[in-house]
């Protein structure tokens, strides 16, 4: 057997679940780069995914398959930067205990992420929520289940993962009114509830019955919802929404766009953004600033305390005609 077998499987038992403790979400991220790499290295080398060593998935290979995933599989550029972060992490572990292929090592690990356009961020308006919350058809479990989901989702800005692993038990109705969860890196939060959020969880609580263990928002048969169940009956929901919200037109909306609801909700109620960064969970102040970026009525009154200065308009006339095609172009 060559030497990329057992270093991935040791990878994945000692260096992320035993060292690292990733979350199940990470592990699930983690296998399916590396599927994808094997059988796009086999496929490439014509070799069986064990006959595969480390030597094998050099840079170029590994440029290659990156380039795969953008125009293959049409990953946007921050999918092929995370399936890259995959990559570097396994290199680098290999690095300790194989330094005959350190060369190899070194020139993947030399791989740089790609640079992406920053889009601004999307959120929902106080009218678009109220739609999004009314389109749940409440006469059905499943409607019930979902109108309350999103109720939690729009006012803690929880993320999609988060909402999928809270119990019964993780969510605390009486005074002080929180919910916990278990965020990246495995950090644990306390997020405050509303009073409306209190009222339309503990009708689904007394509903939803079961063990305190049990997922808060279960499947029909009581199993966890998965991330594209979620996602599915989101849209579906959107699409009832946008018959009575003609601003839900033409506007992309995922679980992620309610977490950036929640952020800019609680920034125009004037809550500081180190609150809002330990609010979501952001392990650096600096990830909430987008909502800073994002944020034209603060902009707006920036502008509107700045005194313009006492110039007249005017057009520039470069002295000379080099400067002049320069200009030009």
């Amino acid at each position: 057997m060559t030497a990329l077998a057992p270093v991935l499987q040791a990878f994945f038992t000692d260096r992320l679940i035993a060292q690292r403790r990733a979350s199940p979400h990470t592990i699930a991220g983690y296998r399916t780069t590396f599927r994808l790499l094997v059988r796009f290295a086999t496929t490439t080398t014509g070799k069986t995914p064990s006959a595969l060593d480390i030597a094998d998935l050099d840079a170029p290979l590994i440029s290659a398959f990156l380039d795969h995933l953008e125009a293959d599989r049409h990953n946007a550029v921050r999918t092929r930067n995370w399936r890259l972060a995959a990559i570097h992490s396994l290199f680098g572990y290999a690095a300790l205990s194989h330094p005959e292929h350190a060369a190899t090592i070194q020139r993947v690990l030399a791989i740089p992420t790609k640079r992406h356009d920053r889009r601004a961020v999307t959120w929902l308006t106080d009218v678009e929520v109220d739609a999004l919350l009314a389109a749940p058809d409440r006469d059905t479990w499943a409607g019930r289940r979902d109108h309350a989901m999103l109720v939690l989702a729009v006012q803690t800005g929880l993320r999609i993962s988060e909402l999928i692993g809270l119990s019964r038990d993780d969510v605390v109705l009486e005074r002080g009114a929180h919910v916990r969860c278990m965020g990246k890196g495995r950090k644990e939060r306390a997020t405050p509830l509303t009073q409306l959020t209190v009222a339309v969880l503990r009708e689904w609580l007394a509903e939803r019955g079961g063990q305190p263990s049990d997922p808060l928002f279960p499947t029909r048969t009581g199993t966890r919802l998965s991330h594209d169940a979620i996602e599915d009956r989101l849209a579906g929901h959107l699409d009832a929404a946008r018959l009575s919200c003609r601003s839900f037109r033409g506007k992309h909306v995922t679980m992620h766009t309610l977490r950036h609801t929640a952020a800019m909700r609680l920034l125009h109620a004037g809550t500081d953004i180190a609150v809002i960064a330990l609010w979501l969970g952001h392990e650096q102040l600096a990830t909430a600033h987008i909502y800073l970026h994002a944020d034209m009525n603060q902009k707006e009154r920036a502008i509107d305390r700045v005194t313009p200065p006492g110039t007249a308009a005017g057009r520039y006339q470069p002295p000379d005609p080099l400067l002049a095609f320069l200009d030009s172009l």
